[in-house]
C-alpha cells in the first residue's frame, strides 16, 4: 500500500521562492531530494508576518489534508516580524512566538506533524535587523525544544554565506536567486528534514 503523505509548507516570500528564475526555491529544491510519493502545496505569501499566517493557517491548510493521509506542515516566517515600519516591528516578538505556539499546539491536535524552518535573514535591512531575527530564531527555537517539535536554524548560517548575501543585493536586498535558494535547501536537508520525514514512516508502519 502506498502511504499519502501531504505537505503543506506555509509562510512568507521566502516559502514562496521569490527572486528564483528557475521558480523552484527552497521548497521545491528540497522536495526533490525527498523520496516517497508527496503531495506538496506551498502557501508562501510575499510579506506575511506570523500573525497574517496565523490567520490564514487552517482554512488554507485543512482543505489539503486526509483523515488517512500522512498530513505534515513546515512553518516558517519571522523575517517580515522584525521590519521597521511606522518606528516600531511589525509584530512584537513575544506575539510572534505566541503565534508560532498557537499554530504548533493546534497541529498537534489535529495530528498534523509540525516542523519549523527558522527565518532568513533580509541582507539589506542592517545590523539592527539582523540581531532581531537572530534572537528571534533563538526564541523560535526555544519553543520548538520545549514542544519536541524539529526546529531547523538558517538565519546566522546564511547572514554568512557568500552567495546568499551576493544574490540577495544583486537582487531586491532581501531574496537570493538559484544560488541562495539552493544552499537553504541544502541546509533543511542536512538538519533533521530526512529524520522527519522516517519517524512519520516508522510510526506508522
Amino acid at each position: 500500500m502506498i502511504r499519502d503523505t501531504r505537505i503543506c509548507f506555509i509562510g512568507d516570500s521566502f516559502v514562496q521562492g521569490t527572486g528564483d528564475p528557475e521558480y523552484r526555491g527552497w521548497v521545491g529544491r528540497v522536495l526533490a531530494e525527498t523520496r516517497g510519493d508527496i503531495t506538496a502545496f506551498n502557501l508562501g505569501i510575499r510579506r506575511n508576518t506570523s500573525e497574517d499566517v496565523r490567520l490564514r493557517c487552517w482554512q488554507e491548510v485543512l482543505p489539503r489534508t486526509l483523515p488517512d493521509a500522512d498530513n505534515r506542515l513546515v512553518v516558517s516566517f519571522g523575517s517580515n516580524d522584525t521590519v521597521v515600519e511606522d518606528g516600531r516591528v511589525r509584530v512584537d516578538p513575544a506575539r510572534c512566538l505566541d503565534n508560532l505556539a498557537a499554530i504548533l499546539d493546534e497541529s498537534r491536535r489535529r495530528a498534523i506533524a509540525p516542523l519549523v524552518v527558522g527565518p532568513p535573514p533580509v541582507i539589506d535591512a542592517g545590523e539592527a535587523h539582523a540581531r532581531r531575527t537572530l534572537h528571534l530564531a533563538d526564541g523560535m527555537a526555544a519553543l520548538c525544544r520545549t514542544r519536541h517539535i524539529p526546529f531547523i536554524a538558517t538565519t546566522r548560517d546564511l547572514a554568512d554565506h557568500p552567495v546568499w548575501t551576493r544574490e540577495a543585493m544583486a537582487g531586491d536586498g532581501a531574496h537570493p536567486g538559484a544560488g541562495g535558494y539552493r544552499t537553504l535547501a541544502g541546509l533543511v536537508l542536512t538538519r533533521q528534514w530526512h529524520e522527519w520525514i522516517a519517524r512519520a514512516d516508522q510510526h506508522r508502519s
